[in-house]
């Protein structure tokens, strides 16, 4: 018996080889010259006049047989295309991660959007946004967001003050110097937010997701090992088609 994958296999050479052939098939049908044919004779006006030979030229392409040849090449792409079109809609499996059946009597139609799906989620996924490592995090219900440890700063201001370098005399005045001095007048509590996610998750995410591609695949190489039914579809479809 033929199986689904093989009949896979086969449709992409198929339709390649027709396609060849029809683009030929149409050219050929658009050369005048080679659908045309002629033949003539010539005959003297009297008996001494010049004998001359008969021309002919023969019809090198008849559309007729063109449509027939089309039909035979079509004819087999219609039957391998039916074939896996109407296995598709037989062959299913069972999605299994470990020992969990996730999705159960899959198609195949639906298996291979899926694959693609899972590809583009885990690329997605790759490009999550991680928590900053020098920190340390925890979820924070009320922020609805991860928060690190509060951190204790201070707020300074400069004061002016007065150094004497010399007290004052009957002759001097006193020598006084201005500094500023920085003098704690309040003090930070800073907590940073982060709506990015842990290492770990994202990590645990990726693993998720590339399990589920795994057995998807395998899921998908089951169905396809389905025997099919080979269709013969062509035939009746052109005998319709060219009825004279």
């Amino acid at each position: 018996m033929t199986r689904l994958n093989q009949i896979i296999a086969v449709e992409k050479g198929v339709k390649s080889r027709s396609f060849a052939e029809l683009t030929d098939a149409h050219q050929q049908l658009q050369k005048p010259t080679l659908l045309g044919g002629i033949a003539r004779t010539y005959r003297p006006k009297d008996e001494e006049g010049e004998l001359l030979p008969p021309e002919s030229t023969r019809v090198q392409v008849k559309a007729e047989e063109v449509v027939r040849q089309t039909a035979q090449i079509l004819t087999g792409l219609f039957d391998v295309t039916a074939t896996k079109d109407w296995a598709n809609c037989q062959a299913k499996a069972d999605v299994v991660v470990g020992e969990r059946v996730l999705l159960k009597q899959v198609p195949v139609s639906y298996l291979l959007f899926l694959e693609k799906q899972l590809t583009d989620l885990n690329t997605f996924l790759r490009k999550l946004p991680v928590l900053d490592a020098s920190e340390s995090w925890t979820f924070d219900p009320g922020a609805d967001a991860y928060a690190t440890e509060p951190i204790q700063t201070v707020r300074t201001r400069k004061i002016p003050r007065n150094h004497v370098k010399a007290e004052a005399t009957d002759k001097h005045p006193a020598q006084v110097e201005v500094y500023y001095e920085d003098v704690t007048v309040g003090y930070w509590r800073t907590v940073k937010f982060s709506g990015a996610l842990p290492a770990q998750r994202v990590h645990e995410l990726q693993t998720r997701v590339q399990k589920l591609q795994q057995a998807v695949k395998f899921a998908r190489e089951e169905a396809n090992s389905f025997e099919v039914t080979e269709q013969k579809v062509g035939e009746r479809v052109f005998a319709y088609l060219l009825d004279s």
